[in-house]
């Protein structure tokens, strides 16, 4: 048996086996030696748990710790992945009723210690292990007041521990998100401990590194997530919070990177009030988070018309929205889409043109197909993306992107004009996607502009170009088949294409998180007949 399990070691790929004596090393005495090296100090900073509210998703209904049954509460035998991870956590505390027997929770606490005082995988997963210290130290008022001494020292002891073991793994950790989490943790321990040395400049100076290595020169997520964008600027202003109530002096480059991601938020949200659903995007609750800025005083603003890759013209009753970015390098590529010079319309708060947002769960088919230019209100030459992946474990990470080769914005009272062009069909096809959208406020009618530009003779390619609508949006076709009416809400509008055939079809819409629903879109088909072939439409709204 022995040496059965020695030749099937051996013949592993070497990558399998670093991580086999990886998970060796993890679970080992000596790696619990070397992370139980702890300073023996008391908390001194103990941060406000309502600082999480922005992260948090607080439950209506109070949790009251006395009604929860603990025994046997941490056998993972009695969950599921996600309810153990939820448990493991501990961000369930933050909606435990302040009346809760102390005494209870910090039994909990103790038993949990008691079952994984060593390095576990699945206990100590990484992003487990950073929310865990944030919520027992920002819960501090059920955690550890009133605890004997016995108690509050082997909570210190574990939140070191679990700190030195984030400290350890950081650099192992695949997923930048987490990473940030991470770092979090790791500064809120060392503020909370004042331990400056250990933990305060290794948690700021990592933060830093993340920072340089995932932003772009105008502070705007290298992935062109927008909820990415989002996810960073509540950690970074949390991180600011926990220096400003421990009256600790705010690291410049904390008020540099919190200035530049503001940017951002101010220009896909902000302005706009509307959610773009591109790049991993889903319908958010970010109306909630301005409340939580407005409220700690944070105040973000940016006129520009183009900013990480997307171009946007608003006034009070409208807005045009394109994405006008080059896809990202490969390993910021998991949750972008391919769908460059895609665009969207709201008018009045009510999306006219949408795309179909991102799918994230379990369905590795659904979210290949939310990947690809057909979820998007764009052009599909002969049933084929503009991009190209290829699946890493479970992403799909961009194999060949492309490059967007002009672009030019006019914003006018009178006239709106996107114009861009990218070369995703280049290499298949020899083919360049220009599109053009004009606008006239006055006239209320969008003339949009679709060229295939052929750099060979290369008649006869099969041409789609989809508008996505939300599932609520109704269309009807006209009897002469010539237009598509629209009914959006209480306003009509009709589509209209004079030389390719119009007609509607059905999809899956994937705004709200982790759920689909059928959709509509409106399509032009064709097949080109021309070297350059020139596809104008246009939306008129109904008087």
């Amino acid at each position: 048996m022995i040496l059965r399990n020695f030749l099937n070691f051996i013949t592993l790929p070497l990558k399998n086996i670093t991580e086999q004596i990886r998970n060796i090393y993890l679970n080992s005495n000596l790696y619990d030696k070397k992370i139980s090296k702890i300073n023996n100090q008391n908390l001194v900073y103990k941060p406000s748990p309502h600082l999480l509210s922005s992260l948090i998703k607080y439950q209506t209904k109070k949790i009251n710790v006395n009604d929860i049954v603990t025994e046997n509460l941490w056998e993972k035998e009695n969950l599921d992945i996600k309810n153990f991870k939820k448990l493991n956590n501990f961000y369930w505390f933050f909606s435990l009723d302040l009346k809760s027997s102390k005494k209870n929770t910090q039994k909990i606490i103790s038993d949990w210690i008691k079952k994984n005082f060593k390095y576990n995988s699945e206990s100590w997963e990484f992003d487990l292990t950073s929310k865990r210290i944030i919520a027992w130290l920002s819960n501090h008022n059920l955690t550890i007041e009133g605890s004997n001494k016995e108690d509050l020292n082997k909570f210190n002891e574990m939140i070191q521990k679990q700190t030195n073991h984030l400290i350890n793994e950081i650099k192992n950790s695949k997923s930048i998100d987490d990473k940030i989490i991470g770092c979090a943790a790791i500064i809120l321990v060392g503020l909370c401990y004042k331990d400056k040395k250990n933990y305060l400049t290794f948690g700021l100076s990592l933060l830093k590194k993340i920072s340089k290595l995932s932003f772009d020169n105008n502070g705007f997520p290298k992935s062109r997530n927008i909820k990415q964008l989002i996810f960073y600027l509540k950690y970074y202003i949390l991180v600011r919070e926990w220096f400003k109530e421990a009256q600790i002096e705010i690291p410049e480059e904390v008020n540099e990177t919190i200035y530049y991601l503001g940017q951002g938020y101010a220009f896909v949200w902000q302005n706009i009030k509307s959610d773009i659903l591109m790049n991993g995007n889903n319908i958010s609750n970010n109306s909630e988070f301005d409340q939580y800025l407005k409220r700690f005083g944070y105040n973000f603003k940016n006129e520009n018309k183009e900013f990480g890759g997307y171009a946007i013209l608003y006034n009070k009753k409208f807005s045009l929205i394109m994405d006008v970015g080059s896809s990202p390098s490969t390993k910021f590529s998991s949750e972008y889409q391919s769908g460059a010079l895609s665009f969207e319309i709201n008018v009045n708060g009510k999306k006219l043109i949408s795309n179909c947002g991102y799918y994230e769960n379990k369905n590795n088919k659904l979210i290949e197909l939310s990947k690809s230019t057909a979820t998007h209100s764009t052009l599909i030459i002969d049933d084929n993306s503009s991009c190209y992946y290829k699946k890493n474990k479970k992403n799909y990470l961009i194999n060949r992107g492309l490059k967007i080769l002009k672009k030019d914005i006019i914003f006018k009272k009178g006239y709106w004009k996107i114009n861009a062009s990218h070369d995703g069909y280049y290499k298949k096809f020899n083919a360049i996607h220009e599109r053009e959208i004009e606008f006239y406020p006055d006239e209320f009618k969008f003339i949009g502009t679709d060229k295939i530009l052929n750099k060979k003779i290369n008649l006869n390619i099969k041409f789609d170009i989809r508008f996505h609508l939300e599932p609520n949006v109704k269309l009807m076709k006209t009897q002469d088949n010539k237009a598509i009416l629209i009914e959006l809400h209480d306003e009509g509008w009709k589509f209209t294409c004079n030389k390719f055939d119009i007609d509607i079809d059905n999809g899956l819409y994937f705004g709200n998180k982790n759920s689909y629903t059928q959709n509509q879109n409106i399509f032009i088909s064709g097949i080109t007949n021309n070297q350059d072939e020139n596809v104008v439409w246009q939306l008129n709204k109904i008087k």
